[in-house]
Parts: structure tokens; C-alpha cells; sequence
């Protein structure tokens, strides 16, 4: 490197080798932390990453009004980083079988570009809202439990949503104390007023209750002029 003197010289020395001290002399780089170089090595889900021979799957049922047989609902795993503690189950693909061939040109469809997005990586959960947003125009229909579906396609985003949360990706869906309390305190109180009782499971919930917005369950009961859902603690009186 050149260094341009703008000042007079009045006077020089030379620095021999031996002259040198330590901070003079150029450190070679260090080489990374340990734990920066594990960090570079984590394998993040991306469209390259070759499909391995075995992947693990979970099937799922899915039985509709829709339909005279069942839908099966198979998501296959891959694991990265195994044997690590960035070890972590990502969705790779996904495959929907039926013996009803009437939805086999659609379905294929989704299918396919859904496992793309899998495989793309990146943030995929936003595949849940928008599958579960799809409106049949010929309406929906009730599950067992009172919930609602809007369609044969929001029922298969609603079993994407279930996998994304076994495997961690989406958070639990769990009532803090208050609801809690709030919601045990509505079920005492409608036994009490109306001697029918209130089951603990979601199997079913009390005649007559309405739709809830929220978690669209049949599990909204009106008590004292205001309306409370039995299922996820939504309540119109805060």
C-alpha cells in the first residue's frame, strides 16, 4: 500500500526484523467459534434438498356429508439435522387417496402444489389460513362436535393445521386461567339453570347452542344476555 507524505522530512529510521514487536507482526485470522460453525452447518428445509429413500408419514381420516367414502390425508416428514439439537421435522410431501375418483382431478392438483410449497421452505404456515378460507357455494357442513367446515378443502387445511402443530411448527392451541375459569363457571351455571348436563369432551355440546365466529363450533350458549362459547372461552361480555 502507497502512503502519500504532504509533510517535510526532517528525519528517518529503519526498523529491522528483529526490532519488531509482537503487535506489529500480522495475526493469522482466527479460525471460527465452534458454535458458529455448527451454525453454518444446520440443514434448513429448501427446493434443492433431495428427497431421501424413507420418510416417516401420518395419516389422517377425514369423513364428510360430502362424500359416500373417506378421504385419507398422508403427510411425509424429513428430518434435518438428525441426531442434533437443531433437529427438527419438516413437511415434505403431501398425498390424499380416496376410492371416490369424483374430486381425483383437483385433488392431484392440490396435492402437487402443496408439497412444492413444502419443499420450497420458508414460513408455510400461511397454507393453513388460506386452504381454511375456501367456501363450497353449495355450503358447508357440521364435523362431529358441532364444528363447522366450509368445505371439503378447508377440512384438508384444518388437518394440515393439526400436523404443523404435532410436529411443532405451530403452537399448541391451549384456554389461559381466565378462560378456563370463565368457561367452567357458564358450564356449573347452564346445568343449574336448565338440568341438562354439559359433557367435559367436545363430543357434543348442549342443544340449541349457536355457531361460534371463532372456532366455528356449535358451542356458543347465551346466559344472562350474553353469549359464551363452550369450546374456546370467546365471550361477548369480554
Amino acid at each position: 500500500m502507497t502512503i502519500r507524505i504532504s509533510n517535510k522530512i526532517t528525519g528517518f529510521s529503519v526498523v529491522r526484523p528483529e526490532d519488531a514487536t509482537p503487535a506489529d507482526v500480522a495475526r493469522p485470522a482466527e479460525p471460527p467459534a465452534a458454535s458458529e460453525r455448527e451454525k453454518a452447518k444446520v440443514i434448513q428445509m429448501h427446493e434443492k434438498l433431495e428427497r431421501p429413500d424413507t420418510l416417516r408419514g401420518t395419516t389422517y381420516k377425514i369423513k364428510t356429508p360430502l362424500t359416500e367414502h373417506a378421504l385419507y390425508v398422508t403427510i411425509n416428514d424429513i428430518v434435518l439435522n438428525p441426531g442434533t439439537e437443531h433437529e427438527h421435522y419438516r413437511p415434505f410431501e403431501i398425498f390424499i387417496n380416496s376410492k371416490n375418483m369424483e374430486h381425483f382431478q383437483w385433488i392431484v392438483a392440490l396435492t402437487r402444489i402443496v408439497s412444492a410449497v413444502f419443499r420450497k421452505g420458508g414460513d408455510i404456515t400461511f397454507l393453513v389460513e388460506e386452504l381454511k378460507a375456501v367456501f363450497d357455494p353449495r355450503g358447508g357442513y357440521f364435523k362431529k362436535g358441532g364444528r363447522y367446515m366450509p368445505s371439503l378443502v378447508a377440512e384438508i387445511g384444518d388437518v394440515i393445521e393439526q400436523h404443523l402443530r404435532y410436529i411443532g411448527m405451530l403452537p399448541d392451541r391451549e384456554l389461559d386461567a381466565r378462560q378456563l375459569k370463565l368457561i367452567e363457571e357458564k358450564r356449573s351455571e347452564f346445568e343449574a339453570r336448565t338440568g341438562q348436563s354439559s359433557p367435559e369432551s367436545d363430543a357434543t355440546y348442549p342443544d340449541g347452542a349457536q355457531l361460534c365466529y371463532k372456532c366455528s363450533t356449535k358451542a356458543m350458549i347465551l346466559m344472562d344476555g350474553c353469549l359464551t362459547c363452550l369450546n374456546c372461552g370467546e365471550s361477548k361480555c369480554g
